[in-house]
């Protein structure tokens, strides 16, 4: 869709801040993510919680749990 819009410079620079900020927060949600699949591989790694994780797997609505020789990775559904 190709088009233009006017805005205020004071909404442009709100729009280029909450930008920036939300950017700032997938990253630190990636950081987060990425620290629980390392932990979770830890804790699997001790005890079978292959049953634990399939029904999590099964009532989660935004990711899911996969385990593969050890490791955790979490992914969006």
């Amino acid at each position: 869709m190709k088009g233009t819009a006017t805005i205020s410079l004071t909404d442009y620079e709100k729009l280029v801040k909450s930008h920036e900020e939300a950017q700032k927060i997938k990253d630190e949600m990636l950081v987060t993510m990425r620290e629980l699949q390392v932990f979770l591989s830890f804790i699997c790694s001790r005890s079978n919680l292959e049953g634990y994780v399939d029904e999590y797997n099964k009532q989660a609505k935004s990711s899911k749990i996969k385990l593969s020789g050890g490791r955790v990775k979490i992914e969006k559904i």
